[in-house]
């Protein structure tokens, strides 16, 4: 350990401990406690006590860091605003992977978990609403609310059952332009305080990666949309007017290099982007309350959650770190998969809810070989317009190595599922044979991400399973610790590791700043 600093202030107090990298770690894990590097003229020490200043003394102060706790980092409004103890959330993760066991651990921990509805049906979003409202009792919660371009009858239920349910919390993800159900959800919520200022009852967070879509979530409301909810009576005048005084959003996560919906953004490029995007509306529209811009994607060790924050993010959102928890909704067989996986371990495969657009999902490409099977199905919905185009040795192998079943029998299976779901997605598909190919292909696509989280037997090389890289970084930063078992993984735990880390490196680089430098062993969060 090298100073570079000159030596000008004292340290009073009782019997410093001799300065070695086992002390060092210990006084800088005492988050509460500052820590005080010591010298005089043939030692070195290190304490967690006493004081300094400019009086003689008989150790001299080569290095300070500042008691720094968890619940201190990131941006207090935002930790406010939520009712959280710590400025982390649970990002959503589709079809219950972020499950309500995971909601109800992360709210009663002190951050919030946003349910991961995406993909299904009202009648199970409104199960897990009870089951969460009820074990949380008013602790903080969040719901997802998906951009459904293809079944738009879902997303508009879903925004319903929300505003029926009083859930105040929405993490509206994969929109590219808010559409009339998130806009009706934001305008239903509006009303006035005492002093005449807007309050905003119904939160948005909105998950963007690109900066054209962020900018439509810094705006206010669309206009005609505004019009047409109040013509139908979703939405009152009073609340329309209000509408156009605050932004759709509350706050905008930027999504960076994200499990499943991605575009693969840096986070270094894309957040201080959109921070400045932000500054730029706000001096346009001089909101009364800023929108915060938060970081997702990639935040998966200690190292990686300090960056975004000192980039200026006011939160981070975990998303793949929690899928091998025990409380996400992926089975065993996605979760131990998830554990041992390496950075290189992903893939771009197409999404389902959006194949028709070519639209692609970041999954697991190790042990499952459900991203080369998908891309095979896209090439063949690009070059032909129907199923009864496909050439038989193609279709032959669809149905015996993808979908294990003919495609007449699949087309059986879309028929039922879709009449509850969205009946107009057959009448379509009849009346276009290329629409009728998309939803058989979808019916792969959508069942692969369904096997995954119930573990279905015989079908674990088709197994869709979202994750970024972060989550090898995070499998690479817990080798060796008692994290490394995926049963030994909690969600809660996992988020307290990660700002506790975050804490830690911060005192160190602050150490560093004045000119100490550290070995190895010292300068390494490792989960404690």
């Amino acid at each position: 350990m090298d100073a570079l600093l000159p030596l000008s202030l004292n340290w009073h107090g009782d019997s410093p401990l001799e300065c070695t990298n086992e002390t060092l770690r210990s006084c800088l894990h005492r988050l509460d406690h500052p820590i005080f590097i010591l010298q005089n003229d043939h030692r070195s020490a290190v304490s967690s006590e006493g004081n300094i200043d400019g009086s003689d003394g008989a150790w001299k102060v080569r290095g300070f860091a500042p008691a720094l706790l968890p619940d201190t980092l990131g941006d207090p409004l935002f930790r406010q605003t939520y009712g959280l103890k710590y400025a982390l959330y649970g990002g959503s993760m589709a079809n219950g992977i972020s499950s309500e066991e995971m909601v109800i651990a992360l709210g009663k921990a002190g951050f919030m978990g946003s349910f991961g509805a995406g993909g299904l049906l009202p009648a199970r979003i409104e199960k897990a609403i009870d089951r969460i409202q009820q074990d949380l009792e008013g602790k903080p919660h969040a719901f997802n609310l998906i951009n459904s371009p293809f079944e738009p009858a879902l997303e508009e239920k879903a925004a319903e059952l929300y505003l029926q349910h009083g859930i105040h919390v929405i993490e509206a993800s994969a929109y590219l332009t808010p559409t009339k159900s998130l806009v009706r959800y934001r305008a239903a919520g509006l009303s006035r305080n005492a002093d005449g200022s807007v309050h905003i009852g119904n939160k948005v967070i909105a998950k963007v990666s690109r900066k054209e879509v962020a900018a439509k979530f810094l705006s206010p409301c669309a206009e005609d949309m505004l019009s047409q909810l109040v013509s139908e009576g979703k939405i009152s005048e009073e609340q329309a007017l209000l509408a156009r005084l605050v932004p759709v959003a509350d706050d905008i996560t930027v999504e960076a290099d994200s499990g499943g919906h991605t575009d693969n953004r840096p986070l270094v490029g894309i957040l201080p982007a959109i921070i400045k995007l932000r500054d730029e509306f706000q001096d346009k529209h001089a909101y009364a309350q800023l929108v915060r811009i938060g970081a997702a994607g990639g935040i998966a060790t200690p190292a990686s959650t300090l960056a975004a924050l000192m980039m200026g993010a006011a939160y981070v959102v975990t998303g793949s770190v929690n899928q091998s928890c025990v409380e996400s909704g992926a089975s065993e067989h996605s979760r131990n998969l998830l554990s041992v996986m390496d950075i290189a371990d992903v893939a771009m495969a197409p999404a389902s809810d959006m194949f028709e657009m070519g639209v692609k999902v970041q999954v697991l490409k190790r042990g499952t070989m459900f991203a080369m099977r998908a891309q095979k199905l896209f090439e063949l919905y690009q070059r032909y317009e129907s199923i009864d185009e496909l050439p038989a040795a193609d279709r032959e192998k669809l149905e015996t190595t993808i979908f294990k079943r003919s495609l007449d029998s699949v087309w059986e299976e879309c028929i039922k599922f879709f009449s509850e779901r969205d009946p107009k997605q057959i009448e379509r598909a009849q009346q276009k044979p290329k629409d009728k190919m998309a939803l058989i292909f979808r019916w792969y696509l959508g069942l692969s991400s369904r096997w995954s989280a119930i573990g279905e037997k015989g079908r674990e090389m088709d197994y869709q399973i979202w994750t970024g890289p972060s989550l090898g970084a995070f499998n690479d930063w817990t080798k060796g610790t008692y994290l490394a078992d995926p049963q030994h993984r909690h969600v809660a735990d996992v988020s307290m590791q990660l700002l506790n880390g975050a804490a830690y490196l911060l005192r160190l680089r602050m150490l560093e700043a004045q000119g100490l430098r550290f070995e190895p062993q010292v300068a390494q969060y490792l989960p404690q």
